[in-house]
């Protein structure tokens, strides 16, 4: 992409640092505050996507960031545009995603004036970001981006914010205009001393921004895990009788090493959970994963690598595995390699790069194959009992039997986009991601929505690949607007929808406990119609002989470049009884 036009304004310079850090994509819903950027990024080869919800933005942005290790960006208009992102910010950062967000803002001299659109966004939006930046002069917006784009990766990744008022963006000449309108002409001496303080602002904002500009693209620092941490673990491992590995996202914050990283973990030849964005590392089928009953395997583990899995909700606080364990914690966070239970050994630096060094050392020296055959009789047992539920005849459609057909209908460049709760905690156990970052989850903060958004972005780094959404009927209200969005950016994502008339994660626990289902009933709405409706395919299934039809029906659909909606009625289950979480 050339980054060498003529800067003609301040959008200029932001889409010039956008460009020289190799950025392809910005996600945006479009806002006159924000208007020069997506221009001028457009000019520079970039591709504007534009969606039906700022949320959304974020969420595609994010999506992109977990799939290729860059800074994913959104843009979005000031005000309600940007509070609109604080719950797709907020899983960026607990999910530790590099997102860069760029904010629009009231003009700088009409701030806390009560112009449009104007609220005091430092306050709202810095919680949940690990680096802002509220831009006050033209020369320095672009410096301010190429500092949020590299500051998103460093470290423990998360989102940053430019705030990029209305006023520095658009030309020179024109904002000065808009200036000697507002001071007005007339003659008493306020009016002049008005004039006199806006043409003063006006030069303050635009000094420097006639030198040169020539952005440069600046590499992330990654953190080299210790010598001394790697060789207490390889100790560990190498001593252990049962050891096990539990990988999270972190791993693959270097998206492009994935391979090296399955490549090492099957040389330590240890059985291994994988979670988050390490889903699908080792491909569909390997012989070292683990589905099933982790529980039970950490309690029963004599030494446990937990590689960018922090000791929260999912694993009981820490409590899973059992006291007199090795716990090994590989994090880029010191915080969260300590978090509710303190580590035998404390390896803070990049996991991926961790685990490589740990294969590097150990070798071989950690297999026990005694151990790996126990946990792979108890993952067959398990795989026949929920093959025996798949096979349960209803009125409807069986979900866990449906994921069954799914796994096997999907094609080999399958990515699986997970937004539910029920239905997709289902999906959880049964789709086997075909390889590394081939599965899109929100992550610990569990939010609802994310679906449509990591589907768009999912479909915009990978084309040709096939998206599969996995949206749970309650999920799924958050996004079916965007549709619209797959529809006119010729984004052919396969969604299917898990219509069981119900919020059933929670209506399972409330009834049992509180006997009332109130809130948690919705109808078995026509989604399929509701997707015609926005100009993409629609399809229903209803029985579960009309699965592997209809599931094929959609595949060709999306090989055509248009995207899919298929309405599957589902039968209730007890896959998922007692599965509430706190």
């Amino acid at each position: 992409m050339d980054s060498s036009p003529t800067l003609v304004h301040g959008g200029d310079r932001v889409a010039a640092a956008l460009a020289a850090h190799g950025v392809r994509f910005v996600f945006t819903l479009c806002g006159g505050h924000i208007s020069p950027i997506l221009v001028a990024a457009k000019a520079r080869g970039i591709r504007i996507i534009d969606t039906r919800d700022e949320a959304t933005a974020v969420f595609a942005a994010d999506a992109v960031a977990r799939l290729t290790g860059t800074t994913g960006v959104a843009a979005v208009t000031a005000g309600p545009g940007l509070t609109n992102t604080i719950t797709a910010l907020k899983n960026a950062q607990l999910a530790q995603s590099p997102v860069l967000l760029l904010g629009g803002a009231a003009p700088t001299a009409l701030q806390g004036r009560g112009a449009l659109q104007d609220i005091e966004q430092k306050p709202l939006v810095e919680p949940h970001v690990k680096w802002l930046k509220r831009v006050r002069r033209v020369a320095d917006l672009g410096s301010a981006v190429e500092e949020a784009l590299v500051v998103a990766r460093e470290g423990v990744p998360g989102p940053t914010f430019v705030e990029c008022p209305v006023d520095l963006l658009y030309d020179e000449k024109l904002v000065r205009g808009w200036y000697a309108d507002a001071a007005g002409k007339g003659t008493a001496m306020a009016d002049r001393a008005l004039r006199w303080y806006l043409g003063r602002h006006a030069a303050r904002m635009f000094a420097g921004s006639h030198a040169p500009y020539t952005p440069l693209e600046r590499k992330a620092a990654v953190a080299e895990p210790s010598e001394a941490g790697v060789a207490k673990a390889a100790d560990a491992f190498a001593k252990a009788e049962r050891p096990l590995l539990v990988i999270g996202s972190q791993s693959v914050v270097e998206a492009p090493e994935a391979a090296r990283i399955a490549n090492a973990v099957e040389r330590l030849g240890v059985p291994v959970y994988l979670s988050g964005m390490a889903r699908g590392l080792l491909g569909r089928d390997a012989n070292l994963q683990m589905r099933h009953a982790r529980r039970q395997a950490l309690r029963e583990s004599d030494c446990v690598l937990l590689a960018g899995v922090p000791c929260d909700f999912r694993l009981d606080y820490g409590r899973h595995v059992r006291r007199s364990a090795t716990l090994v914690a590989a994090n880029r966070s010191r915080r969260d390699a300590r978090l509710n239970r303190k580590p035998s050994v404390a390896a803070i630096g990049d996991v991926g790069r961790f685990i490589r060094a740990l294969a590097d050392r150990v070798g071989t020296g950690a297999r026990r194959a005694e151990w790996l055959a126990a946990l792979a009789a108890r993952e067959a047992a398990r795989e026949a009992e929920i093959d025996a539920q798949g096979s349960v005849i209803g009125r409807h459609v069986n979900p866990v039997g449906f994921f069954r057909a799914l796994d096997r209908a999907a094609g080999d460049d399958a990515i699986f986009v997970a937004d539910g709760g029920d239905f997709v905690a289902t999906a959880s156990y049964i789709l086997r991601p075909r390889g590394p970052l081939a599965w899109l989850d929100p992550g610990a903060f569990g939010t609802l929505g994310v679906g449509a958004g990591f589907a768009l972005g999912a479909a915009a780094v990978r084309p040709g690949s096939e998206v599969w959404l996995v949206w749970g009927d309650g999920a799924c209200g958050y996004g079916l607007s965007e549709l619209d969005t797959f529809v006119r950016h010729g984004m052919p994502v396969i969604a299917v929808v898990g219509n069981d008339a119900g919020w059933t994660q929670i209506a399972r626990e409330q009834v049992k406990m509180l006997g009332d289902d109130v809130g948690t009933v919705l109808s078995r709405t026509a989604y399929h119609e509701v997707a015609r409706g926005f100009g993409a395919e629609g399809l229903e299934i209803r029985r579960d002989d009309e699965v592997a039809s209809v599931l094929a029906r959609a595949r060709e659909v999306a090989a055509t470049g248009r995207p899919v909606l298929v309405n599957v009625w589902l039968d209730k289950t007890e896959f998922r009884e007692g599965s509430i979480s706190m």
